[in-house]
């Protein structure tokens, strides 16, 4: 297993909508063996393939509540997602970050509950309901899938703001990417 790069803004491959696994192969359990490395190593709390520069529908989740420890795949996930309040977000309890654009958090509303189903490396189908953190997770990676990243669902005050950081550090185009565990870097 490996650490593998992970793209920044711009790439086409976060920009895009991702292909359904139609088998589970030794290709397709060394992938998300090396995204829980990845995303560990990064750190963070969820990393979809399309992050990793493979444009499968999978992504992979690790977060503690405090009292449950979640930590799965998602492969060839479908998610509801109960209506999104249109209050402002707040700015310390809804700021969320991206490895894909990294080293910045930026407040976004998201649906309070999400219903994840999936299949797991073993083929096996699950569903989760969830609330919260967990639910900001899901929603947040499964955008991945569909080509989203979190900056394009900002609010305009903040969305001008990501677009000047992504212009500043050269960001926006393909090829650029990062190793965890080392500084930011171009390919």
């Amino acid at each position: 297993m490996s650490i593998r790069r992970i793209a920044i803004t711009g790439d086409p491959v976060l920009h895009n909508r991702a292909k359904e696994v139609t088998e589970i192969t030794d290709e397709i359990r060394t992938l998300v063996q090396d995204m829980y490395e990845t995303m560990e190593k990064a750190p963070g709390v969820g990393l979809a393939a399309t992050q990793v520069g493979v444009g499968l529908r999978i992504f992979v989740y690790d977060w503690d509540d405090g009292e449950t420890h979640y930590r799965g795949e998602a492969i060839n996930p479908v998610l509801e997602i109960s209506p999104v309040s249109q209050e402002w977000p707040d700015e310390d309890t809804e700021s969320e970050g991206c490895l894909s654009i990294p080293g910045e958090r930026y407040p976004l509303k998201r649906a309070d509950k999400a219903k994840l189903s999936a299949m797991d490396l073993n083929g096996k189908h699950f569903t989760i309901e969830s609330t919260g953190w967990l639910a900001r997770i899901f929603q947040h990676e499964y955008d991945h899938l569909d080509g989203i990243l979190y900056a394009d669902r900002l609010l305009k005050p903040y969305a001008k703001e990501v677009k000047r950081t992504i212009k500043y550090e050269g960001w926006g185009t393909d090829g650029n990417s990062w190793m965890p565990g080392e500084d930011f870097l171009e390919p």
